[in-house]
């Protein structure tokens, strides 16, 4: 990921990007190309790995051997950036789109886990992350435990032995002072993925 030194972020802050993403995409290198998934992700307290599933039907997991390179993607904001928001074209008219975001990357290797107390953990810690600030919370206890025995044989655990994080926040920094203010409140009214912008950019 290009990352110009004004839009860097610290390791703390890019773990800060994955948590509030919540999901990201893992993408591998297959002998048919590059491969991905979509998933929801835990990330250890000691943020050594990370531990996720995906349906055992899905053709993904498949095309893994244990201690491939993984490449996982993260995003928690992102909104398009009209020249219309730069009072600064008064003075100066050479400007152009743009795009606003808040990204991480992770980098591992990967492992798949097919052990049943392995998924049965994972799935519970997942959901109780998940679930922590929700009233009433459901916990897996609340299902028929057969029935989370099926679910538990549905899916594949993973998980990835992280090797480098790497964060950006490209929230208007090399603009105007003006033109940086007028997009954050301009943002501020507009839709949800705007909104969330212009909160990052109350933040940095």
């Amino acid at each position: 990921m290009y990352v110009p030194s004004k839009f860097s972020l610290d390791e703390e802050d890019a773990w800060e990007i994955v948590r509030d993403a919540g999901a990201g995409m893992l993408v591998v290198a297959s002998p048919s190309g590059l491969e991905s998934v979509y998933v929801p992700v835990i990330v250890a307290d000691d943020r050594r790995t990370i531990r996720c599933h995906v349906a055992r039907a899905n053709p993904w997991w498949r095309l893994i051997n244990d201690g491939m390179d993984v490449l996982g993607l993260f995003l928690s904001a992102s909104a398009y950036v009209s020249p219309t928001n730069y009072p600064s074209t008064d003075m100066d008219p050479g400007v152009v789109p743009t795009w606003n975001y808040v990204a991480a990357e992770v980098r591992g290797r990967i492992t798949v886990h097919d052990d049943p107390a392995w998924l049965n953990h994972q799935v519970r810690e997942l959901t109780e992350h998940f679930e922590m600030d929700r009233s009433p919370a459901w916990r897996v206890d609340d299902a028929p435990p057969a029935y989370i025995d099926r679910q538990l044989k549905a899916i594949v655990g993973l998980e990835i032995d992280v090797v480098a994080v790497q964060g950006k926040a490209k929230l208007s920094q090399n603009r105007p002072a003006i033109d940086h203010d007028t997009v954050r409140d301009n943002f501020a009214r507009g839709n949800l993925a705007e909104r969330i912008v212009a909160t990052r950019m109350n933040n940095e």
